[in-house]
């Protein structure tokens, strides 16, 4: 659900927090908003009962990952379809977002259709997912894969301030 709180300096204080690090306890968010602990609690239930806090998650280091023998895989992927009605992108957008190496799906413009990062743990695995949704799939037309050989920065921190 998504609703159309509306937002004050408490709120923005809190999301600013949560992005930075969402295992914060009740009492550090409420340090950091200037409220009480409970106020704190309070507030961020209602800020996901809004549909303002999707999800909280814990961010993986690709890098830790390889280090620890954990081999991975990943990818930004432009993908051109055939034909651009809205049925068609409905339906491949449909099937990028449920396959569960594509971690992010992006429908773009103007250029190629869609944008995909995607994670695999190596090439057999993305032969694999190249055949499932790219290579099998009629509508797609073109494909350009850029594989990720170093990953100078990464964020999921919306800007909620000037």
């Amino acid at each position: 659900m998504i609703s159309n709180l509306p937002l004050d300096d408490t709120d923005l204080r809190l999301l600013q927090a949560l992005q930075r690090d969402a295992f914060l306890s009740n009492q550090a968010l409420g340090d950091l908003a200037h409220v009480a602990a409970a106020t704190a609690h309070r507030r961020v239930r209602r800020l996901q009962d809004a549909g303002l806090i999707e999800r909280s998650v814990a961010l993986l280091s690709p890098d830790a990952l390889r280090a620890a023998g954990h081999p991975l895989l990943q990818a930004l992927i432009e993908i051109t379809l055939d034909v651009q009605t809205a049925e068609r992108l409905d339906a491949f957008e449909r099937r990028a977002s449920a396959d569960a190496a594509v971690q992010q799906c992006w429908r773009v413009s103007p250029g190629p259709d869609f944008v995909l990062v995607i994670a695999v743990r190596d090439m057999a695995a993305y032969q694999a997912f190249a055949a499932r949704l790219l290579t099998g799939d009629a509508d797609v037309r073109n494909v350009r894969a850029f594989f990720a050989i170093k990953r100078a920065k990464f964020g999921s921190e919306l800007p909620l301030r000037d």
